[in-house]
């Protein structure tokens, strides 16, 4: 007995469809709720997917809706329907999929690989037999849509359709495939291209089987006239090239003819997958020797990629060159990525920050041609190096100069995109250019006006190498009144650019911070919600760049009253705390002294975020369903501020600690499951134990054991982290020690031998400083009680010895007393041999200083 519908439920049904498609929100809303509820009955999925596939009499756009509703119906609680209602479901789709509408087959296309997702290839199998045998049907919908289902389902199911549990269908599916390249319909010639293209990645061993003929029925289908066909025959070959290069080789010059072809075609969408293949080929190792001889043609062709389109400007607004009072759309706003604090390498870290190169345009359409041909430019600068530039100065030379505003954009793009792999062979030509492109950032377009400061600061590092007056200074004027700009990516980009110009001027910049300052200050009143934030990250890189010089009276009462306003603004569950908090810890660790005056509240507020966090966590491990797991990312920005406190106020932070329980909290972070966390709670254990060890000193039993299970290579930051505070501790430890033995050497003169070794090697790589001293008065004591413990190990002393610049004159004299006692002692013949093992910065160190 075939099930029928109720009219009354039916009338129902069709009520709320209609209802639903209303522009209204409210209405929308309640149609939400009241599908929910008859998600209570049974059938109510056999009503949705009748009128889907029986009720012709329908609006297609009523009917799509519907299975649509049932889609999302599968998502959500397929395991709890009905046998019946499931394979009612499963027969009407088979029976359906060759609708007469393109816009019915595909929704019904769309439910079955829903299905299939959910687990049911293996409990349907007679899906995709049906849909196969459906493929040779005489008539076209039935095959369009057969052929438009399986693509979804090689796009959705890749994995599970080359594995055993289904005992391996793509042996058939694949050859089946291939016979469609030649099928008279472009959109089923498009189909079979896409099903095949999914499994090349996974080097799926039935494709792998026919790679030939793939090949040569790709190479059949190069001049299709459908564009559809075309990208997914250009996306093809990018994915060949990664995995079966020794395939392509023998045809590499028609490849490389028929890419140079397709970057250029009408349709952008072809362009853009025939662009990506350069990118991909800048990868291999071949690259240079295939492209050499074609790099003529290529490289116009790319420039030429890089204008922007007539779509884009629509969509930038290129034509809206005053908006910084327009307050921004939220969505607009990317969510920001704390890096978590790493200690001890803070200079290596820095060059992993190159992601932003390409950030000109970024809130549009993503990925496009102009991206992707300027990404290729960029690395085949680096492939190329200096033998490109006899392809790009010609054309940069018409670019450059050109009257209309969009041909000049793009050539100061070209002239960014090649600067990291070419920049030896443009020094010659940047004292020319460099004053061109300062006065470009005082174009009339404001997308001139934002490439420019990208461009500049991709050659700050040859612009601070120079004489300042020259370069550095007027750069550094013009690109601060754009951070001023009337147009809202100009700030953007200019903010950013200037970021990168801190970086590479550091103290140069110490003699014009007034005026810095003033332009950063200034801005905050100025910017909308989007450019604030990158505002703080180029406060924090000043901080981070000219250090202490920032601790000045007149520049912390300018800069500290508007970020303390904007901290008291935000709420503790606001992510804008995060560029904030970061900003900040760059400002206290430069301010040093300068920042107590605020350090309390700070302080207070970053350890409450750290415990508000663990207890949220600690709610969620325990009552999942009913508590939300917290953003951990306030736990890691605020110990990482607290580090900023703990290295710029040192000592200063004692009170704090004294007073509040950071350190409880610190013994359940360093145990958080995840890594960033344990990482950041690290650094914090380092900086403290250099400030105030005397807090630290009675949970040292505690922490231990939890720093030496963290030594694992695998977390390469948290372990680094780890072992800094291991060794920041040792430190405190040696040098109490020392301290013990000056002042009760009696008591521990006599376990001189069993700590003397590590007890040098912690010592010798700390500077001179009053603790360092304090620590080797000690030792030197009790080495007058106990000479022999020294004897074994004497060889590690005089290094720790010689790791002195300049000791104070008596703890010379002690050092001085205690080596040529020892030498005297074993006799000059016997010091000899024993001093011929030294190193000889050491042997000379030693005979220079103290004479032996």
């Amino acid at each position: 007995m075939e099930w029928k519908p109720d009219e009354q439920g039916l009338q129902q049904i069709l009520q709320l469809l209609k209802e639903s498609q209303s522009p209204d929100t409210t209405t929308q809303r309640v149609v939400q709720q009241k599908l929910e509820q008859l998600n209570q009955y049974p059938d109510f999925n056999s009503y949705l997917i009748f009128v889907l596939t029986k009720l012709k009499s329908e609006d297609e756009p009523t009917r799509s809706l519907s299975g649509l509703i049932l889609k999302n119906n599968v998502k959500a609680h397929f395991h709890n329907f009905p046998n019946g209602v499931t394979d009612f479901i499963k027969s009407e789709c088979l029976n359906n999929i060759g609708d007469s509408s393109p816009l019915i087959r595909a929704t019904v296309g769309i439910l079955i690989t829903t299905i299939a997702s959910k687990g049911e290839l293996q409990n349907w199998p007679e899906l995709l037999p049906k849909l196969c045998s459906l493929l040779d049907s005489e008539d076209y919908n039935t095959c369009e849509g057969a052929f438009g289902a399986l693509q979804k389902i090689c796009e959705d199911s890749a994995e599970i359709l080359d594995s055993d549990v289904l005992d391996r269908p793509l042996n058939i599916m694949i050859p089946k495939f291939l016979q469609f390249f030649k099928h008279s319909s472009p959109k089923i010639r498009s189909h079979a291209v896409a099903c095949v293209n999914q499994f090349i990645i996974s080097r799926t061993q039935a494709l792998m089987l026919h790679i030939d003929s793939f090949i040569e029925n790709l190479f059949a289908l190069a001049g299709d006239e459908e564009p559809e066909v075309r990208k997914n025959v250009c996306r093809a070959l990018v994915m060949l090239l990664e995995v079966r290069m020794d395939r392509l080789l023998p045809h590499m010059i028609n490849i490389v003819e028929y890419m140079l072809q397709r970057t250029q075609d009408q349709d952008e969408n072809v362009a853009l997958e025939a662009c990506e293949f350069w990118l991909t080929l800048a990868e291999q190792p071949i690259c240079k020797d295939v492209l050499c001889r074609h790099l003529t043609k290529l490289i116009p062709v790319l420039v030429n990629g890089m204008k922007y389109s007539e779509i884009d400007i629509i969509l930038l607004k290129g034509d809206v060159e005053e908006d910084e009072a327009i307050p921004d759309n939220e969505q607009d706003i990317r969510p920001r990525f704390h890096r978590s604090r790493t200690v001890a390498q803070q200079h290596e870290e820095d060059g992993i920050e190159d992601d932003d190169d390409d950030d000109d345009d970024d809130t549009i359409s993503d990925w496009n041609l102009r991206k992707c041909s300027a990404a290729a430019l960029d690395v085949l600068a680096n492939v190329f190096r200096d033998e490109l530039l006899p392809h790009i100065l010609p054309l940069l030379k018409e670019l450059l100069f050109h009257p209309e505003w969009v041909v000049k954009e793009s050539g100061i793009l070209v002239l960014g995109a090649v600067a990291e792999g070419c920049m030896q062979g443009m020094i010659p030509y940047l004292p020319e250019l460099i004053p061109h492109l300062i006065q470009c950032l005082s174009n009339k377009k404001a997308l001139v006006r934002s490439i420019t400061c990208w461009t500049l600061s991709r050659y700050a590092h040859w612009v601070v190498s120079q004489p300042p007056d020259i370069y550095l200074k007027p750069l550094m004027t013009e690109l601060l009144k754009r951070i001023l700009d009337s147009n809202k990516r100009v700030q953007e980009a200019a903010c950013s650019a200037f970021a990168t110009l801190e970086e590479e001027a550091c103290t140069e910049l110490v003699p014009y911070l007034a005026y810095i300052l003033d332009t950063l200050v200034f801005a905050f009143s100025k910017y909308q919600h989007k450019n604030l934030l990158i505002l703080y990250d180029a406060i924090g890189t000043l901080a981070d760049s000219v250090g202490h010089h920032l601790n000045k009276p007149e520049y912390i009462q300018m800069l500290m009253p508007p970020l303390i306003q904007k901290w008291n603004m935000l709420k503790d569950e606001d992510k804008d705390l995060f560029p904030l908090l970061e900003c900040l810890s760059s400002v206290a660790t430069a301010l040093q002294s300068g920042f107590l005056p605020y350090c309390e509240p700070v302080y207070q507020r970053c350890v409450n975020l750290v415990q508000k966090t663990l207890a949220q966590t600690m709610l969620h491990n325990a009552q999942p369903d009913q508590y939300e797991a917290p953003d951990k990312d306030f736990m890691i920005v605020a110990l990482d501020l607290l580090s900023g406190l703990a290295e710029g106020l040192g000592g200063n932070i004692e009170q704090l600690v004294a007073c509040s329980n950071i350190l409880t909290l610190m013994y359940q972070c360093m145990q958080d499951k995840m890594p960033e966390v344990r990482q950041s709670s690290f650094a914090l254990l380092g900086d403290l134990t250099k400030a105030c060890f005397r807090h630290v000193k009675p949970c040292i039993a505690d922490f231990m054991p939890i720093l030496g299970t963290n030594l694992n290579p695998e977390f390469i930051s948290v372990c680094n982290n780890a072992t800094w505070a291991i060794g920041e501790i040792s430190i405190q430890m040696a040098i109490t020690i020392g301290r013990l033995g000056y002042v009760c050497p009696q008591e521990v003169a006599p376990m001189l031998q069993q700590f003397i070794r590590p007890w040098c090697t912690s010592l010798r790589n700390i500077r001179d400083n009053e603790e360092k001293d304090s620590a080797f008065r000690g030792i030197c004591t009790m080495i007058s009680v106990n000479p022999s413990g020294v004897v074994q190990d004497f060889i590690f002393f005089c290094d720790a010895v010689a790791s002195w610049i300049s000791p104070k004159d008596d703890l010379r004299d002690m050092f001085c007393k205690i080596l040529h006692g020892f030498k005297n002692q074993v006799g000059d013949e016997n010091w000899r041999r024993f001093s011929d093992q030294f190193p000889l910065p050491l042997k000379e160190r030693l005979a220079a200083y103290y004479g032996v």
